[in-house]
C-alpha cells in the first residue's frame, strides 16, 4: 500500500516537474522567435537611426545625443529579451531533464 502511494506520488511528480519543463521551452522559444526581434523594436530602431541623421545633418546635438541614448536603451531591451527566452529555454531543458532522470530512476 505505501509502496503504490510512494510510487503514485512520484510519477505524479515526474509528469508535473516535465510538463512545467516543455511549458517553459516553449515560452522560451517563443519569446526568442517572436518577441527578441519584433517589428515594433525594429521600427523604433530605425525611426531612432533616421532621426540621428537629421540632427547630424541639421547640427543639432542635443537630438543626436537623445537618439543615441535611445538606440542604446533599444539595444538593451533586445538583449534583456533575448536573455530571458534563453534562460526559460535552458531552465525547461534542465526540468525535462530531470523528470527524465527521475522517471528511470523510478523504474
Amino acid at each position: 500500500m505505501i509502496t503504490s502511494l510512494t510510487f503514485e506520488i512520484l510519477l505524479v511528480m515526474v509528469l508535473i516537474l516535465f510538463s512545467l519543463g516543455l511549458i517553459a521551452t516553449i515560452a522560451g522559444i517563443l519569446i526568442l522567435t517572436l518577441r527578441a526581434a519584433g517589428k515594433d523594436v525594429r521600427t523604433l530602431a530605425t525611426q531612432t537611426t533616421r532621426l540621428a541623421q537629421k540632427g547630424l545633418a541639421e547640427e543639432v546635438a542635443g537630438l543626436v545625443g537623445n537618439a543615441s541614448a535611445l538606440l542604446e536603451a533599444v539595444n538593451k531591451l533586445v538583449r534583456t529579451t533575448a536573455g530571458v527566452g534563453v534562460f526559460l529555454t535552458v531552465l525547461g531543458l534542465l526540468l525535462m531533464i530531470t523528470a527524465s532522470l527521475l522517471a528511470l530512476k523510478i523504474y
